[in-house]
């Protein structure tokens, strides 16, 4: 990351912008609930749109909407052409159709928004004390079943946005060897399972997650047809003393780990070596830090670490590849392939040491 020198005046500014940025933040949203930002893509191409239209058009007073566009025109989401009327920028264009953009504000806005009130909390003991305003579980993990709809689905749409990208690519590395049976930890809906068996007519499926998440993933594997081929067993990772069976010939983990402290995955990986004979590929998929190719992706990551502190569990985040690297070894594996998969993902292929 650049570390460019700044004049003072431009250092303050940008004080001020983070200062002020949940005012930006929930401006946005509104113009865009409000169908402000649609109305301008669609409308405001050649002669930019007034305020009168926008009132007119939306049923919005001109009062709500004067406040909300002169904080966009100061943040660079819409600009005055010279004829007064308000056109979007690219910034305010991406705002409002970019997916990733998108996926980002939704996740920010029905389910952190809230809770990351009480980061400092958070920091302080350890637990994740902002989950309390979505509901009283211990992590986020177990209440997933139960957020309300709209929360569940910014949650689902954020978390599949960064992975199922890279399904299409990761899968023919993970049947390179033909597997028979594989071990998907951390099922989630049963998306991957779902799309093994589409692969691979002879592969079988066992998902491990929690209660709530397994009925889900088993209930997709069924609407699709592999009841038969997906099986699952219910696991709490954070229990004493968690088990797998063995026999797998390969172990998948996609954006699971993350969701652990060190000394958490450690524990999981140690537990996964048990089971696993000299031929048995685990495979570990994540979004690492220090392997991003942009600035804007490295920033989103650590902003997601921010989610894990304060409602997700208190104790994990996004990491760094040289530490999992560490924790590999550490557990008894040995690192046999480190592939880049998408845009933003890292593969490890680990092998028992």
């Amino acid at each position: 990351m650049s570390k460019k020198k700044r004049k003072a005046i431009e250092a303050l500014e940008e004080a001020q912008k983070i200062a002020f940025a949940p005012f930006v933040f929930q401006a946005v949203i509104s113009l865009r609930k409000l169908g402000v930002l649609d109305y301008l893509f669609e409308n405001g191409s050649e002669t930019g749109a007034t305020i009168e239209d926008l009132s007119q058009a939306l049923s919005i007073s001109e009062y709500g909407l004067s406040v909300l566009l002169e904080i966009a025109e100061s943040s660079d989401i819409v600009e005055k052409n010279v004829d007064g009327g308000y056109e979007l920028t690219k910034t305010g264009y991406f705002l409002n159709y970019n997916q990733m953009t998108e996926a980002n504000l939704n996740f920010t806005q029905d389910v952190c928004y809230q809770g990351l009130f009480h980061l400092h909390d958070a920091i302080k003991t350890g637990k994740p004390s902002g989950l309390k305003e979505l509901g009283p579980w211990p992590t986020i993990y177990e209440g997933l079943s139960q957020l309300s709809p709209h929360i569940q689905k910014s949650w689902f749409e954020f978390d599949h946005f960064y992975s199922d990208e890279i399904f299409g690519e990761a899968l023919p590395l993970v049947f390179r060897h033909k597997p028979k049976k594989l071990f998907d930890i951390g099922g989630n809906t049963g998306k991957f399972a779902v799309l093994c068996c589409k692969y691979d007519p002879e592969v079988n499926i066992t998902i491990f997650d929690l209660p709530g998440q397994l009925k889900k993933a088993l209930a997709n594997g069924r609407e699709n047809g592999f009841e038969d081929r997906i099986s699952g067993q219910e696991i709490d990772w954070l229990s004493d003393n968690p088990e797998i069976p063995n026999g797998a010939d390969t172990i998948w983990m996609s954006q699971f780990l993350d969701c652990f402290s060190k000394d958490e995955i450690l524990k999981i990986l140690k537990t996964c070596v048990i089971s696993m004979d000299d031929a048995t590929e685990l495979i570990i998929i994540e979004t690492f830090t220090d392997r991003q190719k942009f600035d804007n992706a490295r920033f989103t990551l650590e902003a997601t670490s921010l989610y894990f502190t304060a409602l997700a569990n208190g104790n994990s985040k996004m990491y760094k590849a040289t530490e999992f690297s560490e924790l590999v070894e550490q557990a008894g594996l040995t690192l046999e392939e480190d592939l880049p998969v998408g845009e933003f993902h890292t593969m490890f292929v680990c092998r028992k040491a």
